[in-house]
């Protein structure tokens, strides 16, 4: 089959194609996913999720198990949202001891009726820093959180917790509003430091919170002590909400929508790499089978037989458990199992081709087996092999999640199975954290129509005895 043929054969296919509905669903999807792939590095809200998912330190800033924002759309009480203030304002100033210091001060305009859980601080320092946090609230009332001195001579991150850092600075803002009676109540340890912050200056703002909305500002001043040592950059705020991402959080803290993202690219390859291997191999082990017949057939089929009856999970539940969990072992399992599916429909239609009066001419002028199967036979079943290739798709990714889920899967990875096994060990189901169990769930699910979708047309198309025209 020469290139222009190929143009003929796929113009003719597509022309059917287009026909079926559920394929163009299957098509569309199949489409959205690799483009989510292609694109992936710019839709991750966190970069380094392939690399730190298992990481606790990278995610400490976000709130634990949070439902995603659009809940608020639901919620009579709207909650704080968990955003990063990236882009503040850089001042070189000098104080009226002729002192310098630097000031990096960020807006935050606060529109929820519950406060956040924690205001984050970040900043890269080096040399010998004092370093002041402060706020302006929106009734003109300027808090100075917290004042540290750090010491470093390499650059070096620090962070800086509101509810850890500055609840002494809040207290006292406390008690300068809210009468002895109230405070009587409540100690520094009871309640958290947001719940001050975001509070309306009155008496009784102990015991009940009414929020202060419109605009902060957090200023980050650190004094300048020695110019060439100095060093004060890559200053952020990480406002911890209520409510955070598309999908919420699991009880690490971790993005849910970010582990989606990130295992959708596996659960392609695992899918559409099982599935073209083993098919493939099954398609010319039916053709060969079929073409020698006699006592080849005999020991084919015997093999075949063998592997057919193996149940596949028990096996990679013992594998996975005995040796080290690797992808591409998993791989090679399903591989090694797949390969039947194919097996005895190429061979019933290379039992049909074999009879063909050009295969007994290719004999005849002196053809080998080699060039008969590969030249005259494959060309004409490879194209069933495309159908099921995509059928067998859901099938590779429901095994690989369904090890995972176990806890026996790839952790150096992350795949949507090993995202439903931490939601089962965190008890996501009993603790009614939804967010964390339909989104992989679905993702599986719809991964899997999609390929049904697209193999059932093809099917229907390429199988002599479903082929409607």
């Amino acid at each position: 089959m020469n290139i222009k043929d190929l143009g003929y054969w796929f113009r003719d296919f597509w022309a059917e194609f287009r026909r079926e509905g559920s394929g163009l669903v299957g098509l569309a999807l199949l489409i959205l996913f690799l483009l989510v792939t292609i694109f992936e590095n710019p839709l991750l809200p966190f970069k380094e999720t392939n690399s730190r998912w298992r990481d606790i330190t990278y995610w400490q800033d976000n709130p634990i198990n949070a439902p995603p924002v659009w809940t608020n759309l639901f919620a009579q009480k709207k909650a704080a949202r968990t955003i990063n203030l990236e882009k503040g304002k850089r001042e070189e100033l000098t104080d009226d001891e002729g002192n310098s210091y630097v000031q990096d001060s960020f807006l935050y305009h606060f529109t929820a009726d519950k406060a956040p859980l924690d205001i984050i601080f970040h900043s890269t320092i080096q040399g010998m820093v004092p370093y002041i946090i402060e706020v302006e609230r929106p009734d003109g009332a300027t808090i100075q959180l917290t004042q540290q001195y750090f010491e470093y001579s390499d650059t070096t991150p620090v962070r800086i917790s509101v509810n850890n850092d500055g609840k002494d600075s809040l207290f006292t803002f406390l008690k300068i509003h809210d009468s002895e009676d109230n405070l009587s109540m409540v100690s520094s340890g009871s309640i958290r430091s947001t719940e001050i912050l975001f509070n309306k200056a009155r008496e009784g703002m102990a015991g009940s919170f009414e929020a202060l909305k419109g605009n902060y500002r957090f200023i980050i001043k650190a004094l300048v002590l020695d110019p060439d040592q100095f060093v004060l950059q890559d200053s952020h705020i990480v406002v911890t909400g209520s409510v955070s991402g598309l999908l919420g959080t699991d009880n690490m803290k971790r993005d849910i929508f970010s582990g989606l993202v990130a295992g959708l690219k596996w659960a392609l390859f695992i899918g559409l790499f099982t599935s073209a291997v083993s098919v493939l191999i099954g398609v010319f082990y039916g053709i060969m089978s079929a073409y020698f017949g006699g006592i080849v057939d005999t020991i084919m089929q015997f093999i075949y037989q063998i592997f057919v009856s193996i149940p596949l999970l028990p096996v990679l539940i013992v594998v996975s458990a005995v040796f080290k969990p690797s992808i591409w072992f998993l791989i090679g399992v399903m591989v090694i199992f797949f390969w039947p599916g194919s097996v005895m429909t190429v061979r019933s239609m290379a039992f049909q081709i074999k009879e063909e009066t050009y295969i007994e001419a290719a004999r005849a002028l002196g053809a080998g087996h080699r060039r008969i199967i590969f030249n005259h036979m494959a060309p004409l079943l490879i194209p069933y092999s495309f159908a099921s290739m995509a059928l067998s798709v859901p099938s590779a990714i429901v095994y690989e999640s369904s090890v995972s889920l176990l806890g026996l899967g790839d952790a150096s990875i992350v795949t949507w199975g090993q995202i439903l096994h931490d939601a089962m060990l965190g008890n996501a189901i009993l603790n009614g954290l939804w967010w964390w169990v339909i989104p992989p769930g679905l993702a599986i699910a719809i991964m899997g129509m999609t390929f049904a979708f697209l193999g059932f047309a093809m099917d229907r198309i390429l199988h002599p005895k479903l082929r409607t025209r």
